[in-house]
């Protein structure tokens, strides 16, 4: 077998694993409704209802098996960008708040943009072309000196990224058991059916397997293997960039990552039949979308990752800016949204 993976090569390995988790990613994520924004909205009405409950059930599986991964030892934090490298608690902060109250406006975070891209809806596609656009003028291109201006107002490196640095040993497992204690009970409150607590599972369980694919890939490559898993403001950037500009697609993890999700969802929704073309109405209005998708495109950068890629693959290994980042996500789409009640009473 390792001979196989070894004339494979690194590259080719490292594009269809993202490939084989954006496919079980785009499938579960599609059929499960999975969404921050939504739940979001529930959470700030005072209602911790089913989107709640499917958000805690994504967030906590991820969360228990990633845990597990450290617990066993075939996942190190000291090979974990995110625990180890230089983060940002200003860019969390600011970059939360903008991204929540884009994802509020854009009725849709970046991740769950691209599943419903796939399922014919070409509002949730223009507006994903937009945030990915605003993500990559925000990284390379001309809004990265305000990034990086911002990024340096409160950097932090070190284990004080790690909040498991803060926990007694066994601590973090426990924490992780105890979030999916409480999921399980919002879960069996709202009465979800079988079909989607399985698929909200399968989606967290995408995000535990894409840290386990890498880091058992770099276990035993010759070459330096980044290990990460599921995030899509960078990785939709860099899979753009290079299809307007070269006529190959480099071959990595991002770059199979955002068409296994793309393809996943879509073939999700044509087997079920709901697959169905959708525009823009004057119901819908365009206004909105065009305001909350720059917001969620630079917030996004800014933060170090989308609502999957801070909030969930980012929270999976604790990491501090990864959870602040996901906090004010869910403060700054409760501001917005508050804000737009008003704005229509």
């Amino acid at each position: 077998m390792t001979d196989f993976l070894e004339q494979l090569g690194d590259d080719n390995l490292l594009i269809l694993t993202g490939v084989i988790v954006g496919l079980l990613f785009g499938v579960a994520a599609q059929q499960s409704r999975f969404c921050l924004r939504a739940a979001t909205i529930e959470f700030w009405h005072a209602h911790l209802g089913p989107k709640v409950a499917i958000w805690l059930l994504v967030f906590s599986t991820a969360l228990v098996l990633t845990q597990l991964q450290f617990s066993l030892g075939t996942l190190s934090p000291d090979s974990i960008r995110q625990l180890t490298g230089t983060g940002s608690l200003s860019g969390a902060i600011v970059g939360g708040l903008m991204f929540g109250a884009g994802m509020i406006l854009a009725r849709g975070c970046a991740s769950r943009l691209l599943v419903l891209s796939a399922t014919g809806n070409m509002r949730a596609l223009t507006t994903g072309l937009i945030v990915t656009i605003i993500a990559q003028a925000a990284y390379t291109g001309i809004l990265s000196p305000l990034r990086e201006w911002i990024t340096a107002w409160w950097l932090i490196s070190g284990n004080v990224r790690n909040l498991a640095f803060y926990l007694p040993n066994g601590a973090p497992f426990m924490v992780s058991l105890l979030l999916m204690a409480f999921s399980i009970l919002i879960t069996l409150r709202n009465r979800l059916s079988t079909k989607v607590i399985g698929y909200s599972v399968l989606t967290g369980c995408s995000i535990a397997l894409g840290w386990l694919m890498t880091s058992w890939h770099a276990s035993w490559s010759y070459e330096i293997v980044k290990i990460q898993s599921v995030t899509f403001t960078g990785p939709s950037a860099d899979t753009l960039m290079a299809v307007i500009t070269s006529p190959t697609l480099p071959l990595n993890f991002g770059t199979g990552l955002v068409p296994g999700v793309f393809l996943g969802s879509m073939l999700a929704s044509l087997v079920t039949k709901e697959f169905q073309l959708e525009a823009f109405t004057a119901d819908t209005g365009m206004i909105r979308y065009l305001i909350g998708a720059p917001l969620m495109g630079f917030g996004g950068m800014l933060a170090g990752g989308c609502a999957v890629g801070a909030g969930v693959t980012g929270g999976a290994v604790l990491s501090l800016t990864s959870w602040t980042a996901l906090l004010f996500m869910w403060l700054g789409a409760g501001m917005t949204d508050r804000l737009i009640m008003r704005t229509q009473t």
